[in-house]
């Protein structure tokens, strides 16, 4: 076996089933040996796409997501994915391609100082310089990977690791004799090095699938946390996207929340946790029921700019916070009851340590929910009437989302790419179950849309999967659609095109007066689509959307649904700083 091969051998044993990729003559080998040993390999047309689509199988299964990338420029395109992962603390593999370890520093193709580039952005970066190394480093990636609190690592592999020992000799004119004494010098010191490099290359096999169990909170802490709760009047739960990261959190989250009985608000991943329309889940004015909470939980939620920093929980509540990270524990604002731990294992203790609720009753705060529900209900009628407002010179932004909302077919996995139109969707799509909701979190980062849709694709091939775009993330992924194309990807890509930075726009204009580098044009998206192979499809008139919907719902293939909006202040005064 070669190189390519052992790092396949190890990614086959972890049950990698899909590999994303561009592909650079540096990483050839690695493609070829795991689409040998059943992997699928996925190309991208950007290496940001490969990695996002591994960031989507990571926030997805709870497992490593894996993309490789070739040296150099196709390293350094993937900073921004890489560094949304970091930041998302979702587990991915990034394996890089580099220059000959004899070359590098002498000016080799693409030869560039990659691990000074990647660590400060992954848990872990490791440049293997020996084969019998390589797949050891790679079974550590993925642990490290998973543990603690989850995050990208890097793997450097360089190509003369990678192929056949004979072809590497041939390359360093080892297996050619030389006349001069300097060539004869060369000539053995090539041999020396080849030799060590591929010495005891064929004695590794593969280890078992790497388990790394959730960091178990700590029993007193828990156990302070029910006591609190259980005095509480008026508690509120913040379940986030870290709360989702080991695989089997939602079968302990459910049951543990239901049996705590509190409002709930879900974010990022945790959206659709609960089900489209569960009794305890509140979606609307979580500001004004943190203000009125007596008692917080934030169930891996940093109090962060979302919660600004903290001061949306008032000074006099008690304030429980569970996560992974000591230093997203304490971020802001010191919790009353820190829980170090997995925020899924932490409410699960937390339910367990609760008294049983007496049959009959409606739930432990049947004030304070009717409240809570109340003021949902209220925002809810709002949001509604809002939709129905006429929007000039298009469609009504929110109708779009309502419309949206109404095709999708039961299980859709949503995949939000973009700023204003995300925002307002997020207000109107339910997920009907867990892990069905993808969006840039919180880095913001634009143009993730493909990637995690073909992310996606290769978890749930049979599951409905649907892209919210904007106009201006849409232009990040709009060659993806060859991607989608040629990978048989039916997706259903609607963009809401307002021809502007709407996001940006909204506030710069009001408050500069100026509107510079925030417009665009009407463009047709649908056409480009449709020249990658797609079926694009345009609207310009709400009363033309149902049937395109349907329409696209009922293509063979990958869809781009182009929906001419007007403008809205729907999401005036939002801008986060």
């Amino acid at each position: 076996m070669h190189g390519g091969d052992q790092v396949a051998e190890v990614l086959s044993a972890q049950g990698v089933h899909a590999l994303f990729t561009l592909c650079g003559g540096h990483i050839s080998p690695i493609l070829v040996g795991a689409k040998a040993r059943g992997i699928r390999i996925v190309d991208t047309r950007h290496e940001a796409t490969a990695v996002f689509a591994a960031d989507a199988v990571a926030r997805l299964t709870g497992r490593p997501g894996v993309a490789a990338v070739t040296a150099g420029p196709g390293l350094t395109n993937t900073v921004t994915a890489v560094k949304n992962a970091q930041l998302a603390q979702s587990p991915v593999v990034l394996l890089g391609g580099a220059a000959p370890t004899v070359l590098q520093g002498r000016g080799a193709l693409q030869d560039i100082d990659q691990m000074a580039l990647l660590r400060p952005h992954v848990k872990w970066a490791y440049a293997v310089r020996r084969v019998r190394e390589i797949g050891p480093a790679v079974e550590e990636a993925f642990r490290i990977a998973r543990s603690g609190v989850p995050g990208p690592v890097f793997v450097e592999l360089p190509i003369d690791l990678l192929y056949d020992e004979v072809v590497v000799r041939q390359w360093y004119g080892a297996a050619r004799s030389g006349r001069s004494l300097g060539e004869r010098a060369v000539q053995t010191y090539l041999k020396a090095r080849v030799a060590r490099m591929f010495r005891g290359a064929g004695r590794n096999t593969p280890g078992p699938l790497v388990d790394v169990p959730a960091p178990i909170p700590a029993p007193d802490r828990v156990g302070a946390a029910a006591t609190a709760l259980a005095k509480a009047k008026r508690p509120v739960i913040l379940v986030g996207s870290q709360a989702m990261v080991s695989p089997g959190a939602a079968e302990r989250l459910v049951p543990a929340l239901e049996r705590i009985g509190a409002p709930v608000y879900l974010s990022g991943t945790a959206r659709g946790l609960l089900g489209a329309d569960h009794p305890l889940q509140a979606r609307h004015k979580r500001r004004d029921s943190l203000k009125a909470a007596d008692l917080v939980v934030l169930a891996g939620v940093p109090a962060d700019f979302r919660l600004d920093y903290g001061n949306h929980v008032r000074r006099g509540a008690t304030l429980l916070s569970a996560n992974r990270s000591s230093a997203d524990l304490r971020r802001n604002r010191r919790p009353d009851v820190a829980i170090l731990g997995d925020a899924a294992l932490a409410l699960a203790g937390v339910a367990a340590a609760l008294p049983a609720l007496d049959a009959g009753r409606s739930g432990r705060w049947p004030e304070w929910l009717d409240v809570v529900r109340e003021r949902d209900a209220a925002r809810e009628a709002d949001i509604a009437e809002q939709g129905e407002a006429p929007a000039d010179d298009g469609v009504n932004p929110v109708r779009m989302c309502q419309e949206i909302a109404s095709a999708m077919p039961p299980g859709t996995i949503v995949v939000g790419d973009g700023g204003d139109i995300v925002a307002t969707a997020s207000y109107v799509l339910r997920p009907d179950g867990p892990l069905r909701w993808l969006d840039p979190g919180v880095f913001g980062t634009l143009g993730v849309g493909a990637g995690f849709a073909l992310g996606a694709a290769t978890v749930y091939p049979d599951a409905p999967l649907w892209i919210v775009f904007g106009d201006g993330s849409v232009g990040y992924s709009l060659s993806e659609f060859d991607t989608f194309v040629r990978h048989g990807i039916g997706v259903v890509a609607v963009v809401g095109n307002d021809a502007a930075w709407s996001q940006i726009a909204r506030e710069q204009v009001e408050l500069l007066r100026d509107d510079v580098g925030t417009t665009l044009a009407h463009t047709r998206y649908d056409l480009v689509a449709a020249g990658f192979g797609a079926t694009g499809l345009h609207v310009d008139d709400v009363a033309e959307l149902p049937a395109a919907l349907a329409k696209a719902k009922a293509a063979d293939g990958p869809v781009l649904v182009d929906v001419r909006l007007g403008r809205s202040d729907f999401r005036k005064g939002s801008i986060s700083m």
